[in-house]
């Protein structure tokens, strides 16, 4: 069994300058650990406002800039970074919105490109098309950290039930989402959606929303939160800058799953 691990997500607002939000990064991830976690997570698209059009204005090649300062920060606070997305550049020319994890030692231990991309238009609310400009990934991320086994998935991966439901049939008992609801779906989905996934797979769930910021195209929801395998809410931001911590106990969560056997209890042979 894994030891408790004590979660930090880095609820922070995005600025015009890389240069500025890669430093803001840095400084924020230090005050999560600094409140004991060792295991942080950062927003959807951390490096760069959330505005398509400019995406490949701050897209990256791997490793580049803010893969290296993860690699570095990972390594110097001996945690594993989740470095929330960041829009990447592949050699093909090809973006991708994409999260890198390391661990303790600075290492790579995987990355999710995301798979299902946002494209809608609710009129009167809100138009966005992903598509334009990001190539959707294709694999299911699960990671393996000292006896934790967890997947990342990015924002609107998490709107797809199967999505969640394959990774906890692959073993992971931690969901981490690093997301960017905007003002119209997060009042109505974003609490609701991360609730739902703990309870339907009876799962941890760490959801990393940037901060909002009025001055931007894009005004994020916030209220990035980490909820228990039962549903409830352990912790939550509001919608400003903000570090919210709570502890993983896998102790806690076998009682649930041994109490409620909802996964053994699925029926694959009629549906």
């Amino acid at each position: 069994m894994p030891q408790p691990i004590t979660i930090g997500i880095c609820q922070m607002q995005m600025d015009n300058d890389k240069a500025i939000n890669l430093l803001k990064a840095e400084n924020i991830i230090e005050q999560a650990v600094k409140q004991g976690a060792n295991l942080v997570v950062l927003p959807e698209v951390f490096q760069a406002p959330y505005q398509a059009d400019l995406f490949r204005d701050y897209a990256e090649e791997f490793p580049g800039p803010s893969t290296e300062m993860l690699a570095r920060l990972a390594a110097y606070h001996k945690i594993c970074l989740v470095g929330g997305s960041i829009i990447e550049l592949a050699p093909s020319g090809q973006l991708y919105n994409t999260s890198y994890i390391f661990g303790d030692n600075g290492e790579l231990l995987g990355k999710h490109r995301k798979v299902h991309l946002f494209d809608v238009d609710i009129p009167g609310a809100i138009n966005f098309k992903e598509s334009d400009v990001i190539t959707p990934g294709d694999e299911l991320t699960i990671i393996d950290y000292h006896g934790l086994r967890f997947s990342v998935m990015i924002c609107y991966d998490v709107r797809f039930p199967e999505w969640s439901r394959a990774a906890a049939l692959e073993g992971a008992t931690l969901l981490i989402i690093p997301g960017a609801f905007n003002m119209t779906s997060g009042p109505a989905f974003w609490e609701l959606m991360m609730r739902t996934r703990a309870i339907d797979n009876q799962v941890y769930v760490a959801a990393a929303s940037p901060a909002r910021n009025l001055s931007s195209s894009y005004h994020a929801w916030g209220h990035s939160m980490i909820v228990n395998p039962w549903g409830g809410i352990m912790a939550e931001a509001g919608s400003g800058e903000e570090i919210i911590v709570a502890t993983y106990d896998p102790a806690y969560l076998n009682k649930i799953r041994r109490e409620m056997p909802l996964l053994k209890h699925r029926r694959p042979d009629i549906y």
